[in-house]
């Protein structure tokens, strides 16, 4: 009769994608457990100097959002308003990413890089420091330091090719970016595509579609001020037209940041990058981005933040309309994330429930500043894995030591139920 009780209980958890104790269980203190068919695990990867979440994929398809690297010679980066490099200095940050890549992939391989929008702390500048590549005339930072170590397959990013929206860059950035891609596509096939809001088949699953077929799916929801309205591919225009303006009232980068949702079964997760959404003084209602992102997007279950959590993201609209249970805070700046970003966040009247935070690593002065608030967090250090169960119907969090190469979980969190 216990053996029928206990046989009942596990069918029924595994009916609905719950992780039974004793069966793939994962323990705190141990590595973390190697990703398995069918899994989708959203690695939140803590350089200290930027953001980078790297993807695997039901099928085991993989997909890096982001590589960032600040540059470590700069008198802020060097200050305590900053965090500091992890596991240690003695590397750059795209040769951590590439590395941890390696210890977690089913194949050390970047099927799919994407470049959220072009700025150092999510694709890498040039430093004095920074290596000279062994391949091609560029030099080694962010993305293309990734690409050093582990072949990337296909780049898509908000600008090619003209790179010209809203006005051409000629920053030194994004000009060694741009010989990264002509090398990489001379001579190893790289593939670079704009992204383009509304298609969901830019980034599909290349090893066993046919198995997650209606399961999985990968949707655009803006870039460049064209945001997704839900409805098929259809599109819409939320920034007036260039000649309208002056140069400049022209969008920012962060406006024209990619944002994406990912979807499992009953299971979402979205990234913005540092798409805004809380209206700066005396600037047009355009400028928040986020309210008509979140009308597309709808409820996720998990919400890397955007903009780092910083005072002019997270609005009210967005939070009410997404509802995560779970969220992820990318910090490296003592204002990630703000005091009023919190408040929101936490807020029961923008949206009921519970929710769980994780930062991926937070500064004393946050903590003396912001205070009680941030006691509420479930971690304030490491690296952020989401592990998506079989079908999408529950997910798992874990936190990971960053302070060397182990990957040993520091703590569990769920399972969740998926939406």
């Amino acid at each position: 009769m216990k053996y029928t009780t206990i046989a009942k209980i596990c069918l029924a958890a595994l009916c609905l994608g719950l992780t039974v104790p004793g069966a793939n269980a994962q323990e705190a203190g141990k590595p973390l457990a190697a990703w398995q068919e069918g899994f989708l695990d959203i690695h939140h990867i803590n350089t200290g100097m930027g953001n980078a979440t790297f993807l695997i994929l039901p099928d085991g398809t993989t997909l890096l959002v982001d590589a960032g690297a600040l540059d470590p010679t700069e008198a802020r980066t060097q200050s305590p308003r900053n965090t500091k490099a992890m596991p240690n200095a003695s590397r750059q940050p795209g040769e951590w990413i590439a590395r941890y890549i390696r210890k977690v992939a089913p194949a050390p391989v970047v099927d799919y890089a994407l470049i959220t929008h072009f700025h150092d702390d999510h694709m890498g500048t040039p430093t004095s420091v920074s290596k000279k590549s062994e391949q091609g005339k560029y030099a080694l930072t962010g993305i293309t330091e990734v690409a050093e170590f582990v072949p990337v397959k296909k780049v898509i990013d908000r600008g090619w090719p003209q790179y010209d929206y809203p006005r051409p860059t000629r920053d030194s950035m994004v000009q060694n970016y741009r010989a990264f891609l002509a090398w990489q596509i001379k001579n190893k096939g790289l593939r670079v595509e704009a992204s383009v809001p509304g298609r969901n088949d830019q980034i599909v699953l290349l090893h066993n579609a046919a198995r997650y077929k209606d399961l999985f799916e990968v949707r655009n929801i803006s870039a460049n001020g064209e945001i997704w309205t839900g409805v098929g591919n259809v599109t819409r225009k939320h920034f007036p037209e260039l000649k309208d303006l002056r140069p400049d009232q022209f969008p920012t980068e962060n406006m024209c940041s990619i944002a994406t949702r990912i979807s499992y079964g009953k299971f979402d997760y979205f990234t913005g990058g540092d798409t805004p959404g809380v209206l700066q003084p005396g600037v047009p209602l355009w400028h928040d981005v986020e309210t008509p992102v979140a009308k597309a997007v709808g409820p996720v279950d998990a919400h890397i933040l955007d903009h780092h959590g910083n005072r002019d993201s997270q609005n009210d609209f967005l939070l009410a309309a997404l509802r995560p249970r779970v969220l992820v805070v990318p910090v490296w700046s003592s204002d990630h994330p703000g005091h009023d970003v919190l408040d929101r966040i936490y807020s029961q009247r923008i949206y009921p429930g519970e929710r769980d935070v994780f930062a991926t690593s937070m500064l004393e002065s946050n903590k003396l500043v912001i205070g009680e608030m941030l006691n509420r967090l479930k971690s304030d250090q490491g690296h952020v894995v989401i592990r998506v169960a079989n079908g999408g119907a529950s997910y798992q969090v874990f936190v990971l030591d960053d302070r060397d190469e182990q990957m040993k979980v520091k703590s569990v969190h769920g399972p969740y139920e998926s939406r």
